[in-house]
């Protein structure tokens, strides 16, 4: 029987509050939380922490997913990126952030819902409905 955790998409208005709603979903039992960042979210979803044993099936409900997905959409993305610039920039180099940012502004980028979308998909045992 696949274990069913459900995603409050009212709850997340930016990437932080996305991570927010992760912990509360996925770390209840942890004395730590996921730090904001993708491959954390990898690591969480592969069974590594939090709630998911790794390769035991779930169902990841995701209600309200529009609200998700208009709250991490291209400005969210785009101040994400711009943060790099700030925290990071050694890591992903300038170039690299421009044009993601470029891209985005163009309508042709990933925004960071569509990368956490991708990050789920990674995971055959993981079965994503959304509502």
């Amino acid at each position: 029987m696949a274990k069913l955790l459900i995603i409050n998409g009212s709850n997340i208005h930016n990437i932080p509050s996305f991570y927010e709603e992760i912990n509360r979903v996925f770390m209840q039992e942890e004395d730590w939380q996921l730090p904001e960042h993708l491959d954390a979210l990898h690591e969480l979803l592969r069974g590594d922490a939090g709630t998911i044993q790794a390769g035991k099936p779930v169902v990841l409900r995701w209600d309200n997913i529009t609200a998700s997905q208009e709250a991490l959409g291209k400005e969210a993305t785009i101040q994400y990126y711009l943060g790099k610039f700030d925290n990071t920039p050694h890591v992903f180099g300038t170039t690299w952030i421009d044009e993601q940012v470029q891209a985005l502004e163009n309508g042709e980028g990933k925004t960071y819902f569509n990368l956490i979308l991708e990050t789920i998909a990674e995971y055959p045992h993981i079965k994503l409905l959304v509502n």
